[in-house]
């Protein structure tokens, strides 16, 4: 991987819009990238990173989107990183654009544009660029496959974070395998260990289920054994209880069908005797019921004699009824006529009590004529009733006309009362319309002011905040560059003394016959001795520290400042002069005036609404007069025809109606006059005929009764049975007859008869027997099922634990061999003499691994002093396998990283890193990587130790690789030509490349 250029707009610190020219910069092979602590120079490797993988790098990546924007830009320049770079052999162009929240193009308020990415490739046959892509995961996807390394594994090879290595030296096995696991990604084989002590839980709690619920039906089969079943004394997953459970089901099976066999034979035996105890009960019940029967017998003959006087009588009685039945007919028919004859006098009488004196002793044939005349005068009267009914008609229709000209004319009354007032109504109406609407159009205008009245209330509150900040800050800013300016004064006052006294320190270093590092000289005679005052190199290192953090405290409140003065002046220009209380009072007063006119302006359409319905109550007004007065002149001409018609018809009933008040009341009169001599009429005829049938049924009855034997014919009536009474005698006729029949029958049977002659049968001693004999079969088949139910309970639990046993064999085997593989991958099984975990161990070998790439370069930084060597011991009670030595050649020892010096710290850091780098670079797909990063740390080493670094980064461009040094050290600026420096200002840092041609 090789970067070319670099562009970046509004991103971290940089305002505008900056360029790199990466290729420019890896012409020399070695460059540096530095400027002022704050300035920036991280900024430019978090947009390399952000440009590949959407994201910065660590604990910088923050809350991505809008936290990568610089506060310098303006609001309308939108943050965009642009990466051009060849990788894998493409030459490739990345574009990414975070999420922005910008001002709208219309009205107030802010929007959120989304997240942007373009891919572009370079066609060298076409000679210009081509698109790609413009989605997030497909470039990343493209782009992690290409580069074969993850975002962490790219910080840790490309962008080099000494302080990351300088803790890994110092770290202990468990933080080392954190970074490599990042950075090898062996999450697959922690995962393996994950899954195989899974697997192993799993498998152990199905085994030991398994065993649970093969002892379950152990105790179902001991339950159903009746407790003759000695179970194993076993837990589940102990060996050997399937076959102790398979042996014990054995026994209770034997034992159980035993004792069906005894329960079967008893069972037979008992249903013999039940089957002899039944026939004999069965002959005793017969014998008692045949004596028995024979008693009964005896008993109903005896009151059958005494009974048999009533008998007598009852049959003669029956006979003179059935003699008398000949006569009822007769005596019917008499009775018939007779009562009919009486109906027909009584209506006769009724109907002569309501006719005239004249005419109350006529005849059936008078009466007939009087009727027919009767009618005929009736009938003359129909058309007078007709001119009667149409003389009611007129007057109701001209009551009718009279009651629609009082409405009619209360109706104009009312009419024109209510538009007398028309005109005024409608002023005022029209008013209140009129005034809602100009309330509502003040309402529109005043909430237009409403919202920048608010706006310059928020903008003078926080102006008055801005300022209070502002001071406070500028304050913090003054006291902590006065401390940088002592920090400063302290840090150069040490490193003069350190300088003045640099002699001793050498002094400290020469040994007798050794060459001196300065004069080459093997005799020291005067050796330069360390005063009392003496500052060494940690004291100025530490000072040092302090200048330098003092300077970034010292900057960071400058920036807090700036920013807190732009804010303050933005507030300002927004609010004005004009004092917050004031602001808010006329705030409120504008918010009063708006609710009012709103208030006001709610009306309007109530108030159109009701000048409407005024309008369409005019209409209907208007109109109803108009129409009452056209139907005002109808009346006239209809009442004057009403008139007239009235006289004709009153005059024509006057002579039709003579005396009666009416031609109703005539009319009426004929009618009742017609039905009364009519009823009269048919009345005398009816009875004239009733007598003479009443006279013939006499004469008939009194025929009947002779020939019947009967004296007179009340005898025969006095003879006559009705039904319920000849039905209860011919019953008792009947049943004497019946229990006669059945009476001799009984005592004729042959059967009763030996019955009787023997002694009385005792069925209770012979029930009681029966019942003895029954009980004892229920409790032999009670004992033969629960027999049968054992053996069938026993051989299906057997059947269920066999079936178990061999669904558990493979089980427990798969069992045995998952603990023994995740026994050996956590480190815990005796056969890991190491106790290693699988991933530890994977890590180790890459460490070995790294640890021979480090140690070439590292023997060449300290010339040929240090090697570093991977470890397998075990510290402490932990585990093996992350290890990690340096081997002094000076003393031939070997000890732990975490004891070297702050500068061997760092080159022993560096040579890890660049041996790290290669070994992540063949893992992951030996990815070429011509550009890299290291970021810091050379502040700590002496100049020839610098020197010998510098050799070993410049060896670096033998496989044409280009390295960036991120760092201040201002002897780097003299010995690295090939420059990038980041220059901070009050609008933004902005980049300047110097030496590259």
């Amino acid at each position: 991987m090789r970067l070319h250029r670099l562009d970046i707009t509004a991103f971290g610190p940089f305002g505008g819009s900056q360029s790199v020219d990466f290729d420019a910069l890896s012409a020399a092979g070695l460059f540096l990238l530095h400027g002022p602590t704050g300035a920036g120079k991280t900024s430019v490797l978090d947009a390399v990173c952000y440009a590949l993988y959407g994201a910065v790098p660590g604990a910088r990546q923050g809350g991505q989107g809008m936290s990568l924007r610089s506060d310098h830009a303006a609001p309308a320049t939108r943050t965009s990183v642009t990466l051009d770079l060849t990788v894998a052999g493409r030459r490739l162009e990345i574009t990414r654009q975070p999420p922005w929240e910008r001002a709208k193009k219309r009205g107030t308020g802010t929007t959120l544009d989304k997240a942007q990415t373009w891919l572009r490739e370079y066609d060298a046959a076409a000679g210009g660029w081509k698109d790609l892509s413009r989605s997030h995961q497909e470039i990343g996807e493209e782009i992690t496959q290409l580069l074969g390394m993850s975002r962490e594994q790219f910080c840790q090879v490309v962008l080099l974070p000494q302080g990351d290595f300088a803790r890994f030296l110092r770290a202990d096995a468990e933080a080392r395998g954190k970074l490599l696991g990042r950075l090898f990604d062996t999450r697959r084989f922690a995962e393996v260990e994950k899954r195989l002590a899974e697997r192993r839980r799993a498998t152990e709690t199905q085994v030991r289920d398994g065993d649970a619920a093969l002892l379950a039906d152990a105790h179902r089969m001991q339950q159903a054994a009746g407790e003759a079943m000695d179970l194993p004394g076993l837990a589940p997953g102990d060996p050997g209880l399937a076959d102790a459970v398979l042996s014990a089901a054995a026994v209770a099976r034997s034992t159980a069908r035993e004792q069906l066999d005894i329960a079967r034979r008893r069972l037979a035996a008992a249903e013999s005797a039940r089957t002899a105890a039944d026939r004999a009960l069965h002959e005793t019940r017969e014998r008692d019921r045949l004596q028995r029967r024979f008693a009964e017998a005896r008993e109903r003959a005896a009151r059958l004699e005494e009974r048999a006087g009533a008998h007598q009588e009852t049959q003669r009685r029956m006979e003179r009824a059935r003699k008398a039945e000949t006569v009822a007919p007769a005596l019917d028919l008499r009775e018939a006529a007779e009562l009919e004859h009486r109906r027909a006098a009584d209506a006769e009488t009724r109907a002569r009590a309501l006719l005239p004196a004249p005419l109350a002793d006529a005849g059936a044939t008078a009466l007939t004529d009087a009727a027919r005349r009767a009618a005929e005068e009736l009938g003359g009267l129909e058309s007078a009733r007709r001119a009667e009914r149409r003389l009611a008609e007129l007057l109701d229709e001209r009551a009718g006309l009279d009651r629609q000209e009082r409405a009619d004319e209360e109706i104009l009354q009312e009419a024109e009362a209510w538009l007398a007032g028309w005109e005024e109504t409608r002023t005022a109406l029209q008013n209140a319309v009129d005034g809602a609407r100009q309330a509502a159009t003040r309402s529109e205008q005043l909430a237009e002011r409403r919202e920048p009245a608010r706006r310059r209330l928020d903008a003078a509150r926080r102006r008055d905040r801005l300022a209070a900040e502002t001071e406070e800050a500028r304050g913090r800013a003054l006291a902590s560059a006065e401390r940088a300016a002592g920090a400063r004064k302290r840090w150069l006052d040490l490193k003069e003394q350190r300088l003045d006294g640099i002699a001793a320190e050498l002094a400290a270093a020469l040994t007798d016959g050794e060459p001196c590092a300065v004069c080459g000289s093997r005799e020291h005679p005067a050796p330069a001795r360390k005063d009392a005052g003496h500052v060494d190199r940690a004291a100025e290192e530490r000072a040092l520290k302090d200048y330098q953090l003092a300077e970034e405290q010292h900057a960071e409140d400058e920036r807090r400042h700036a920013g807190l003065r732009e804010a303050l002046a933005a507030a300002t220009a927004e609010a004005g002069d004009t004092p917050a209380e004031q602001l808010a009072r006329e705030l409120r007063e504008l918010e009063h005036a708006h609710a009012e006119a709103r208030e006001a302006a709610s009306g309007l359409h109530a108030a159109q609404e009701r000048l409407r319905q005024a309008e369409h109550e005019h209409q209907l007004r208007v109109s109803a007069q108009r129409e009452a007065a056209v139907r005002a002149a109808a009346r006239v001409g209809h009442r004057d025809r009403l008139e007239r018609e009235r006289a004709t018809l009153e005059e024509e009933l006057a002579q039709a109606r003579g005396e009666a008040p009416s031609v109703a009341a005539r009319a009426a009169q004929l009618e009742h006059s017609v039905a009364r001599l009519t009823d009269a009429a048919e009345a005398a005829r009816a009875a004239e005929e009733t007598a003479r049938r009443l006279k013939a049924a006499d004469a008939r009855l009194a025929d009947a009764a002779f020939r019947a034997g009967f004296d007179t014919p009340q005898a025969a009536a006095d003879a006559l049975l009705d039904a319920a009474a000849h039905r209860e005698l011919q019953r008792r006729l009947d049943a004497w007859q019946q229990e006669e029949a059945a009476v001799r029958t009984v005592l004729a049977e042959h059967e009763t008869l030996t019955a009787a002659a023997q002694p009385p049968a005792d069925v209770l001693a012979a029930e009681r027997a029966a019942a003895e004999a029954d009980r004892r079969v229920r409790e032999a088949a009670s004992a033969r099922d629960a027999a049968d139910r054992r053996c069938m309970e026993l051989d299906r639990l057997s059947a269920r634990v066999a079936a178990s046993v061999r669904r558990l064999a493979p089980l427990r085997e798969e069992h045995d061999r998952v603990a023994r593989m995740a026994g050996l991958t956590a480190g815990t099984a005796a056969d890991n003499e190491r106790k290693m975990r699988l991933e530890s161990y994977v890590l180790a070998a890459r460490l070995e691994q790294v640890a021979a790439a480090a140690s070439a370069r590292l023997q060449r930084m300290s010339s040929g002093r240090y090697t570093l060597v991977h470890s397998d011991d075990r510290t402490g009670r932990g585990r093996s396998g992350l290890g990690l030595h340096v081997v002094d050649a000076w003393t031939g020892r070997e000890r732990d990283t975490s004891t070297l010096s702050g500068g061997e710290t760092f080159f022993a850091s560096l040579a890890l890193a660049l041996g790290l780098a290669d070994v992540v670079t063949d893992e992951a797909g030996g990815v070429r990587l011509d550009t890299l990063f290291i970021d810091e740390g050379f502040g700590s080493l002496d100049d020839q130790t610098l020197d010998e670094v510098l050799d070993v980064l410049d060896s670096l461009r033998e496989r044409d690789r280009s390295v960036g040094i991120v760092s201040h050290v201002a002897d780097l600026r003299r010995r690295i030509h090939a420059q990038l420096e980041v220059v901070k200002g009050r609008s933004g840092s902005v980049l300047r490349q110097r030496g590259t041609g």
